[in-house]
């Protein structure tokens, strides 16, 4: 188990074989979550990776704002 030690800066620095097996690299975005007493470290999407998800949605019965009051 990998482990980091929080900095004077409040900064951690993400351990290499975890950076590796997730393939996080340097100036990548994150969001924190809070759960709990802990914190979900989840990278956030970029455009090209979010292409191509809803490619079979069905845009029929789609809600809109024009009925919302």
């Amino acid at each position: 188990m990998a482990t980091a030690t929080l900095s004077s800066k409040f900064q951690i620095s993400i351990p290499k074989e975890v950076r590796d097996q997730q393939h996080w690299s340097a100036g990548q975005e994150f969001v924190f979550i809070p759960k709990g007493k802990g914190v979900l470290l989840i990278p956030v999407p970029t455009l090209e990776d979010l292409k191509g998800m809803a490619r079979d949605a069905n845009p029929e019965n789609y809600r809109d704002r024009d009925d919302r009051f």
